[in-house]
């Protein structure tokens, strides 16, 4: 295989256009089509700055007779001064959790969004069945409700599940020491400011969507006592909060495969043990959460009003994390 071809394999393998590996080898995207067509060939700088781009040696894409691609940096394991083993992190590794991350971003967001909304038929319907000469009955509303509810919970589950399977493989970013690959880090930091905008902008605006929907319930609990308008604003407050977590996951998924990456934020070697320990707090937290959820509405039935269980459980959330790690903090 020459080394024209060699290029256009790692290159697709890492899932980049023309133009993106031209930027990360600093020269336009006309030199690498040159490369890989065979008109041109790259001078020995640039075949280093290749050789690290990929994470392959320099033999490798120089001579012909090689034709097998040289290992991933994450079968090579280190020791530090401590004797601790440091993890290798190639830049192939780096590039496909952050497309992973991006992938499943969206289908996270829409099956968290679908959690959040599913309480909001059986609110409104429940109002309405209320009211005189009402088209529907309390009995005919709780089915509906429910069954909604359900089918939107269930259908959110595969999807959580579908797409967290393969984040296994990257478990030791969290887990263990690593060190990443010469260049990687200068190509992550430079697609994280890259990114960070949008980071910004997102965050904003899920942030102020989850602050002000409470604004229009508390607003036609003064003006109005009818009970479907109140009921129909409870909906919006659950609508408006899902569209916040919807945009602050999209960013926050992606942005924290960087900071894993760069060791950086709550990804620092500081925080990595207590990451794992709350990690685990955190799940079991929101397991308790929604067996408490499911529990009280099957035992009362009041599955309209039982719904307040989750908001409940989002402020209290990061008053339960702060007392686990002060308490842990203490006993450290």
């Amino acid at each position: 295989m020459i080394l024209a071809d060699k290029i256009i394999n790692l290159r697709k393998k890492n899932g980049w256009s023309q133009e993106e590996l031209a930027n990360q080898l600093g020269v336009s995207r006309q030199s690498i089509s040159k490369y890989e067509s065979a008109q041109a060939v790259p001078d020995m700088d640039k075949i280093l700055k290749l050789s690290n781009i990929f994470g392959v040696t320099t033999d490798y894409l120089i001579k012909d007779e090689i034709e097998d691609e040289e290992p991933t940096y994450s079968d090579v394991v280190e020791y530090d001064d401590d004797n601790t083993p440091v993890r290798k992190v190639s830049v192939e590794e780096a590039n496909e959790l952050i497309a992973y991350r991006k992938k499943t971003a969206l289908p996270i967001g829409i099956a968290t969004f679908l959690c959040i909304i599913s309480p909001i038929t059986l609110i409104v319907l429940a109002a309405v069945s209320e009211m005189e000469n009402s088209v529907i009955t309390e009995t005919a509303a709780a089915a509906i409700g429910i069954g909604v509810l359900l089918a939107l919970i269930f259908t959110s589950i595969p999807i959580f599940i579908i797409n967290s399977g393969k984040s296994e493989k990257f478990e030791f970013l969290e887990k263990e020491k690593i060190e990443t690959a010469y260049g990687v880090s200068g190509i992550m930091k430079e697609a994280k400011e890259k990114f960070t905008p949008k980071y910004t902008i997102f965050n904003t605006i899920g942030i102020m969507l989850c602050i002000i929907a409470v604004i229009p319930l508390v607003v036609s609990a003064i003006l109005t006592e009818n009970a479907v308008v109140v009921c129909s604003m409870v909906g919006l407050l659950l609508f408006m909060v899902a569209m916040g977590v919807f945009l602050i996951i999209q960013v926050n998924h992606v942005m924290s495969a960087y900071d894993s990456l760069l060791e950086e934020g709550d990804y620092s070697k500081e925080r990595k043990s207590n990451r794992r320990k709350f990690g685990g707090i955190a799940a079991a937290y929101w397991l308790i959460a929604t067996a408490i959820y499911l529990s009280i509405s099957f035992i009362t039935n009041l599955w309209d009003y039982t719904w307040i269980v989750w908001p409940v459980a989002g402020v209290l959330y990061p008053v339960f994390i702060f007392i686990v790690k002060t308490v842990s903090q203490n006993k450290d």
